[in-house]
């Protein structure tokens, strides 16, 4: 099998839709010796922040001297960076070969007259395959989606677990509740394995307490109120940690501080990783597409929030970044998700609102976001104004209500390159462009702005 051939074989497998449970990973596991209880396990679950927080751990294990496995999707900017020891991408023929051996016990199961796996518990098998093989040190594996029923909770002892911050999403498959969302998430505590978590919400914190005790698991809590920030720029930000004294990350967001802190937790309390170790391995962390400047003048920022809670931490950021700075948005998202929220959460720092229709078969049209992002809009300028009145749509008002500043203008485009032309056209020198709302247009709003 080459790779040409193992890529037509996943989209192929990837037709057939995901199921959430065990069975089935269990079993190709099974086919595949069972090699996954071999591995040296950090296991990842939460809403928001497994990426950054994956990351910090990545690289200061690195730097630790450990070989370092890590699983984590979706993929952003190469498909392969699902796979990565040592920062480095699974290669073409690796893929072919890794996917060849799983593809035969996939075989096997059919032949005993079971259901072919799923894509995702397909990439996960490799991920334990691929990082045995290498002989990675640790793992550090990343859920796909809430945790108890997820393909990676197979895993019956893993060094510790992780739970970084829960908030609403994927609920009409976790639950609609933050509590039905947290219990999912807490599933990946293991009994008398370690469980790091950060100060969550009264509602998730109360479930991943009930879970630890359940499973006699000692609980670490990160506690970001412990720690004060020095500086905090678009390039990076410096803080004092109680535990480790100054310390500086290149992640930039204001929520970056608790990803950190997190990670932190871990490597410290944890691994015992030395203090030095941690303080270095955290200044050189980076990870692409979460606020992350991939242009200058004017300022073009690119962040992969796509769900309400990180839609606020991103609003958040702004605001403290470009006070009374009108930005020009790019806007792309999935229709599953809580578009209108995040929106919301968005459009008041909104100078001028671009949308797109991402790559992805759950897109949700340019136009009709474009629509919903409109009338957003005007209300959020009527009740600036307090005015009672209609205010007119955003195409045709060169002044919003009550004499306020102009309402922002939406426009749905039909392409990439157009947003990214007309945001650019749009913006004077001085001013900001930020693409959020989906991690699966990224790749092609960077490409674009490489080429140009």
């Amino acid at each position: 099998m080459n790779y040409e051939q193992a890529r037509a074989y996943a989209v192929n497998v990837s037709r057939s839709g995901s199921i959430l449970g065990l069975d089935s990973i269990e079993n190709l596991m099974h086919e595949l010796g069972d090699i996954q209880e071999r591995l040296k396990i950090i296991h990842i679950a939460g809403t928001n922040g497994k990426g950054s927080t994956g990351a910090y751990l990545e690289r200061v294990l690195i730097e630790a001297g450990y070989r370092v496995g890590r699983y984590s999707s979706p993929a952003v900017f190469d498909p392969m960076e699902v796979w990565r020891i040592n920062l480095q991408s699974m290669s073409h023929e690796e893929y072919a070969d890794i996917m060849e051996q799983v593809k035969c016990a996939c075989d096997r199961m059919v032949e005993k007259g079971m259901e072919h796996p799923t894509i995702f518990e397909v990439e996960t098998a490799m991920a334990f395959l691929y990082f045995y093989q290498k002989k990675c040190d640790y793992v550090l594996l990343e859920v796909g989606m809430g945790g108890r029923t997820d393909a990676t909770n197979l895993i019956k002892k893993p060094v510790c677990s992780v739970i970084t911050s829960v908030s609403m999403d994927h609920m009409q498959f976790l639950g609609n509740t933050l509590t039905e969302i947290a219990q999912a998430k807490a599933g990946i505590i293991k009994k008398d394995c370690p469980v790091v978590t950060i100060l969550q919400k009264a509602e998730a914190m109360e479930a991943i307490e009930a879970e630890a005790e359940k499973q006699h698991a000692r609980l670490y809590t990160a506690d970001v109120s412990k720690v004060t920030v020095e500086t905090e720029t678009l390039k990076e930000i410096r803080f004092d940690h109680p535990g480790l004294g100054t310390v500086t990350t290149q992640l930039t967001g204001t929520y970056q501080v608790e990803n950190c802190c997190l990670a932190v937790t871990v490597l410290k309390e944890v691994l015992g990783i030395a203090d030095r170790i941690i303080i270095d391995g955290i200044r050189n962390t980076v990870w692409p597409g979460r606020f992350e400047i991939i242009g200058e003048q004017p300022l073009f920022i690119i962040d992969g929030a796509h769900n309400e809670d990180a839609a606020l931490q991103l609003s958040a950021s702004v605001e403290k970044y470009f006070t009374n700075i009108p930005i020009t948005y790019i806007i792309g998202v999935l229709a599953d998700k809580e578009h209108k929220k995040v929106l919301e959460a968005m459009l008041p720092y909104a100078g001028a609102v671009f949308t797109v229709t991402p790559d992805n078969p759950r897109a949700m049209r340019a136009e009709e976001l474009a629509s919903e992002a409109e009338a957003i809009v005007a209300r959020l300028w009527k009740k600036r104004a307090g005015k009672p009145e209609k205010v007119q749509g955003t195409e045709n008002s060169p002044q919003g209500a009550g004499g306020m500043e102009p309402l922002p203008k939406v426009s749905a485009c039909s392409s990439m390159k157009e947003a990214v032309q007309l945001a650019l056209e749009h913006t004077k020198k001085d001013g900001v462009i930020l693409a959020f709302g989906s991690l699966s247009y990224l790749k092609e709003i960077r490409q674009i702005m490489q080429s140009d």
